[in-house]
C-alpha cells in the first residue's frame, strides 16, 4: 500500500464532499467557529480541539491543516502580536483554506496566516518550491535524480519552510496517524526542531490499546480513515520522550473508544508536552516543594522530588517546573540573595537547607527561635 497516495485520494475527495466516517464528534469553541463559512466546518476532518492551548502572541503551526478550521480558530487567539502556519500536502484542502483567506482575515487584523505546501515529516522542504523546480528540470534519469536530491539538500538547510527553533506551539487534529509508520520517527524530529526552547506541542489523535497487526495497517482504507496508522497508546508518549520532549502527558483521553475494529479500541486522545531548554544547567539556590498527592514524583530527567521536602534544582529545571505545566503541583521557592551560579544539575534527591532559602539576614540573626 502506498500511504500518501491512499491519504491523498480520501482527503481531496474530503474537501469536495463531506466523509462522515472521518468525523469524530468534538465541542468546539462555538465563539471561535462565527467567522467560518459552512464550506469549512463541514470538510473539518478532526478528533480534538487542539486550538484551546493557543496562547496570545503564540506562533503556531498547525500540522495537516486541511481546510483551515483549526488555524483559523487559531488566528483569532493569538492576536495581533502572532501568526499561525497551516502546513498540508493536499493541494485539494490548501485551495479550499485559502479560498476565503482574504475575506476572514479582514475580521482578523494584524493576525499574520499563511498556508503552505509540505510534509509535516519533512518540514524543511518547501514543496511548492520544489514543484517549481521539477517544472524546468524534470527527473527523467538518474542523473537528474541525484539533481533533484541535491536541490533538496541545499533547500532545506539553506532556506528551510519551517526554520529552527521558530515556532512557540505545534498543533495538529488528527493527522500523525496519517504518516506511514517510518517515517513517524522523522516526523517527531521535526516538530522538536522547529520549536523554540521551551515551546509546546497538544496533538490532538487517534491512539489504539493494542498494536494493529499488519493485515489492518495493509487496508487503504482503514489507513485513510485514521484507523490502522494509529499509535498504540503507551507508544504515542514514550514516541515523544524518545524524541526529546518532556512534562508529556494525556491531556484529554476519551474513555468510549471511537471505534472498535476486531476488538482492538481506537479512541481520542489530546497529548501535550514541552520542549526542554537547551540552557547550560546553573545552580543558583532554586528549591521547590512538591505539593502532593503521592508521596514522591519522577520528571522526564530523572529528578526525585519527595512530597513537602525542599528539592534543590537548577535554574533551568526551576523555571520548567513554576513556569511550565507543572506549576500547579509544586511550590517554587527562588533564592533570597544572588549567589556566584555553578554549573550543577542536582542529582536525583538532593534537598535544599532551608536556610539556603531564607537569605543572608536570618542565616546571622544567632537568637534561638528568631528563624
Amino acid at each position: 500500500m502506498n500511504v500518501e497516495q491512499a491519504v491523498l485520494a480520501r482527503y481531496s475527495d474530503g474537501a469536495h464532499e463531506t466523509q462522515a466516517e472521518l468525523c469524530c464528534p468534538v465541542d468546539y469553541d462555538a465563539s471561535l467557529l462565527k467567522i467560518l463559512p459552512e464550506e469549512i466546518l463541514q470538510r473539518d476532518y478532526g478528533c480534538g480541539d487542539p486550538s484551546r492551548y493557543v496562547r496570545p502572541g503564540d506562533v503556531v503551526l498547525d500540522l495537516g491543516s486541511g481546510g483551515g478550521k483549526i488555524c483559523y480558530m487559531a488566528a483569532q487567539m493569538v492576536g495581533p502580536e502572532g501568526t499561525v502556519i497551516g502546513i498540508d500536502m493536499n493541494d485539494d484542502m490548501l485551495a479550499l483554506a485559502r479560498k476565503y483567506q482574504s475575506a476572514i482575515q479582514e475580521s482578523l487584523p494584524g493576525v499574520t496566516l499563511r498556508f503552505v505546501k509540505g510534509y509535516i515529516q519533512n518540514l524543511a522542504l518547501d514543496v511548492d518550491a520544489m514543484e517549481r523546480h521539477l517544472a524546468s528540470s524534470p527527473v527523467n534519469d538518474a542523473v537528474s535524480l541525484g539533481r533533484l536530491e541535491a536541490w533538496k539538500r541545499e533547500q532545506s538547510l539553506n532556506s528551510p519552510l519551517i526554520a529552527d527553533n521558530s515556532v512557540d506551539l505545534v498543533i495538529s487534529n488528527c493527522v500523525l496517524n496519517l504518516v506511514s509508520d517510518t517515517e513517524k520517527s522523522q516526523m517527531l524530529r521535526e516538530i522538536f526542531r522547529v520549536l523554540k526552547p521551551g515551546g509546546r506541542v497538544a496533538i490532538s489523535d487517534i491512539v489504539s490499546d493494542e498494536i494493529a497487526p499488519e493485515h489492518l495497517k495493509a487496508d487503504p482504507e482503514l489507513w485513510s480513515g485514521c484507523i490502522s496508522g494509529a499509535y498504540q497508546e503507551f507508544d504515542f508518549s514514550k514516541a515523544f520522550a524518545d524524541a526529546g520532549f518532556v512534562a508529556i502527558a494525556y491531556d484529554k483521553w476519551d474513555t468510549s473508544p471511537w471505534r472498535v475494529v476486531e476488538g482492538i479500541e481506537f479512541r481520542s486522545v489530546t497529548l501535550t508536552a514541552v520542549k526542554p531548554s537547551a540552557e547550560p544547567c546553573l545552580d543558583k539556590g532554586h528549591a521547590v516543594i512538591y505539593r502532593g498527592p503521592y508521596a514522591s514524583v519522577f520528571d522526564d530527567e530523572g529528578h526525585v522530588y519527595y512530597r513537602g521536602e525542599r528539592m534543590a534544582v537548577c535554574e533551568r529545571t526551576y523555571q520548567l517546573i513554576t513556569d511550565g505545566p507543572y506549576r500547579a503541583d509544586f511550590i517554587g521557592l527562588p533564592p533570597a540573595q544572588v549567589i556566584e551560579p555553578l554549573l550543577w544539575c542536582a542529582p536525583s534527591g538532593t534537598r535544599r537547607g532551608i536556610r539556603e532559602n531564607k537569605g543572608v539576614e536570618l542565616k546571622q540573626c544567632g537568637s534561638i527561635g528568631c528563624c
